[in-house]
């Protein structure tokens, strides 16, 4: 597998298995050697990961998306989620600019400095509570441009069961996503 090296202002480093490769997120000042060692001390856990990624989509296999397909999927999705971005909007107390549904083969959401949210459409194959508690994700970034424990806490008082649907989207989450890639 590939690995990409992504340095932020952060304090520590992480790892995390993508669909292709696996990612090194690292402190600005950290050195590829640091970085190689980390890598290494985290193999036995990397190759866990991977193998149980593996195993669960071949497990879920289902056929490939077609462009029909996500363009249902993106209706679906514009008629749902503004919905409930609207509701949850009014709980939490922001506002945003606007709503924009895409096909994205990394991410099921994300919000713009200037309060653009945007959504996966893929997120209709999941179960509705999951779509919630990506909606109430980005809507709290409204408040908490970061991932820090203020964020959170604010997650978890609009919607407590956040953590519950966030296991879901990591065990299952993979397997929709690679609907999206061509053979």
């Amino acid at each position: 597998m590939q690995i990409k090296v992504i340095r932020s202002k952060r304090k520590t480093m992480a790892l995390e298995v993508g669909l292709n490769d696996v990612i090194v997120r690292a402190p600005l000042n950290t050195s590829d050697a640091e970085i190689y060692s980390f890598v290494n001390q985290h193999k036995d856990w990397l190759e866990k990961k991977i193998s149980k990624r593996e195993e669960r989509l071949s497990a879920g296999v289902q056929r490939h998306l077609t462009d029909e397909d996500i363009r249902l999927l993106a209706n679906e999705a514009m008629e749902y989620i503004p919905k409930r971005a609207e509701h949850f909007a009014t709980i939490i107390g922001v506002d945003y600019n606007g709503i924009t549904i895409r096909n994205q083969k990394t991410r099921w959401g994300s919000c713009s400095q200037k309060g653009n949210l945007n959504f996966n459409c893929l997120l209709m194959l999941m179960p509705k509570n999951v779509i919630d508690s990506v909606v109430v994700h980005e809507l709290c970034h409204r408040k908490h441009m970061n991932h820090s424990k203020a964020f959170y806490a604010e997650v978890i008082r609009v919607f407590p069961e956040y953590y519950e649907c966030e296991k879901w989207l990591k065990e299952n989450g993979p397997a929709i996503l690679a609907r999206m890639i061509e053979e």
